[in-house]
């Protein structure tokens, strides 16, 4: 059986959760708690980080990207980077876009401060971080509301990878509540065409120890 190590609101571990269920893929998930630095997981992966693929046949893989890539080689059904080299190169643009940019001034700035840390007892949550967070989320909302007045989706007229980033990210930050939906409608309908999909409802069902979700959270029709 295929196994997929990952931790509940990690985006990058979601994003291939997504893929796995888009290419219509069996495999039983392993919830792993990395601060354990358990000697087996640091064996299938030095660098101690989720998430991490292991193949019937045994391959492992770590890093979303890496992943991704892989299943996207090894098994082309339902195609999600696109047919052409060009199509290609702009999911992989937004794809890093969210992973990098869109990771660096939201996600860890406030899924990081005000679940990472109190999560893995790391102190208490820093506050110019979190406003750095609120602020900048505008900014990502206001792009995915500009791709999605031009496009049928980010990357373009099919549902692609860039999409599935892109909802992986705000999924996790959605969980604890600090998405402004109501001042970003076309980015609210994008998403909620992505929370939709039958790839997405596992996410919806997840649940960390000791943080409740916000009350649409699991709602499709938010």
């Amino acid at each position: 059986m295929r196994t997929l190590y990952h931790l509940w609101l990690h985006p990058f571990s979601r994003k291939v959760r997504i893929v796995l269920v888009e290419k219509g893929l069996e495999f039983e998930d392993k919830i792993e708690r990395i601060w354990e630095r358990r000697t087996d997981f640091l064996a299938m992966n030095p660098a101690g980080d989720v998430p991490v693929l292991v193949e019937p046949d045994g391959t492992t893989l770590s890093n979303s990207q890496v992943i991704c890539e892989y299943l996207e080689e090894v098994y082309p059904d339902n195609n999600l980077l696109g047919a052409d080299p060009i199509q290609r190169a702009e999911t992989r643009r937004l794809v890093g876009w969210f992973d990098v940019k869109f990771n660096r001034e939201v996600s860890d700035n406030l899924l990081g401060e005000k679940l990472m840390k109190p999560l893995l007892k790391l102190g208490e949550p820093h506050g110019p971080s979190i406003r750095a967070g609120n602020a900048n989320i505008h900014y990502h909302l206001d792009y995915i509301g500009f791709l999605t007045e031009k496009r049928n989706w980010l990357a373009g007229d099919n549902f692609s990878l860039a999409d599935i980033a892109a909802a992986a990210h705000l999924s996790a930050i959605d969980y604890i509540g600090d998405v402004p939906w109501e001042e970003h409608q076309s980015a609210h309908d994008w998403y909620a065409r992505v929370k939709s999909r039958p790839s997405f409802k596992p996410l919806l069902e997840d649940k960390v120890p000791g943080f409740q979700p916000a009350n649409h959270y699991e709602n499709v029709d938010f």
